[in-house]
């Protein structure tokens, strides 16, 4: 079982930076793949980034390719979604996802735990 808390969301403005968190608690936090996703007001849940094990290998939607840094702290049970470059469209609830299956996978679906989300706000 694996607990997820995400915090660091809020208002900013475009062009503007925030990082988001996310806390796991147990001591197999190294043993799952993390992922960020992120859901609109109207729209379906989407993928944001993934991270491995390891932290070795990332994953990016390409909407976010280039803006968006994934990474994570072993010895910390913690994952990072760091957002560059803002823009409106940006604008979601943010949640972070654990995976227990051993090859990266993007599809929320097979995620196994979910944090309760952080809501991200970019005003133009």
């Amino acid at each position: 079982q694996v607990q997820l808390v995400e915090s660091g969301g809020g208002l900013v403005q475009a062009g503007g930076s925030l990082r988001v968190s996310c806390a796991a608690s147990g001591r197999t936090f190294s043993s799952y793949t993390m992922g960020w996703f992120r859901q609109a007001p109207g729209k379906e849940r989407e993928f944001v980034a993934a991270i491995s094990r390891s932290g070795g290998t990332t994953n990016y939607a390409d909407s976010v390719k280039g803006r968006f840094t994934i990474s994570r702290d072993n010895a910390k049970n913690t994952v990072y979604l760091q957002m560059n470059s803002l823009k409106p469209e940006d604008t979601a609830i943010y949640y972070c996802a654990a995976d227990g299956h051993i090859v990266m996978r993007l599809m929320s679906s097979r995620y196994d735990y979910w944090g309760q989300g952080t809501q991200v706000t970019v005003s133009s």
